[in-house]
């Protein structure tokens, strides 16, 4: 059998490999339709998130940063109506992982529940209605992924309260950071800056006003 031959019937096992796994096969079927079901309803939505919900550019960079480092435990402050945690959640039906969203607010807490219905996701949702400020410092963790998207003012509290439970290797993301006179947001960037074992990049995606990105390292390197 010359090399040629043997490259073809190798492709052919693993052709015959895969359909000869249903669990394998449904597995796929499933991502699929469920792939189908966001799109369409992220594309029946597209013009009606308001309510401090981030812009479809910055659902996006948080889709691609949870898929592309395979995050599975992820945090995120503020939920609003349920924008960014599709999003997230999304990215997580991919890699195995799981979200824990807080809102403190009931209606928008109660709009996001049927958000997540409507899209699929709720499998992937652990949402909660709650004070953060109270709630955050009590999760066990670890988490791999968090972002906040919440009062500016606290911000740098969440993130020392998250910091200690973030894995190495796991990112911190924060949402309009681009106003530094913004209400807590020099402190929140000062604090990111003292840190030494971040690496903070900030994203700037349309109307966002800023996205930042902070990777936890370890602290001994």
């Amino acid at each position: 059998m010359n090399h040629t031959s043997a490259i073809a019937w190798a492709i052919l096992g693993l052709h015959l490999s895969f359909f000869a796994s249903p669990s394998l096969a449904q597995e796929v079927s499933g991502q699929r339709e469920l792939d189908a079901r966001v799109q369409q309803f992220l594309e029946a939505h597209r013009y009606d998130w308001r309510d401090a919900n981030v812009p479809e550019a910055d659902g996006e960079v948080l889709y691609d940063l949870v898929l592309q480092n395979d995050y599975k435990r992820a945090l995120e402050i503020g939920t609003s109506t349920g924008h960014s945690a599709i999003w997230i959640a999304w990215a997580l039906s991919k890699t195995g992982g799981k979200l824990i969203t807080i809102e403190i607010n009931e209606g928008r807490h109660r709009e996001a529940l049927e958000n997540f219905e409507e899209a699929g996701l709720s499998a992937f949702i652990d949402a909660r209605l709650a004070d953060a400020h109270e709630l955050v410092p009590q999760l066990e963790g670890p988490f791999d992924f968090a972002f906040v998207d919440a009062d500016k003012g606290w911000y740098a509290n969440y993130l020392r309260a998250v910091l200690p439970k973030l894995e190495v290797g796991g990112c911190f993301t924060a949402h309009n950071v681009s106003g530094r006179r913004m209400r807590g947001i020099g402190d929140f960037l000062d604090e990111l800056e003292r840190t030494p074992y971040l690496e903070t990049e900030i994203i700037e995606s349309g109307r966002s006003g800023g996205l930042s990105v902070s990777y936890k390292r370890s602290p001994e390197n």
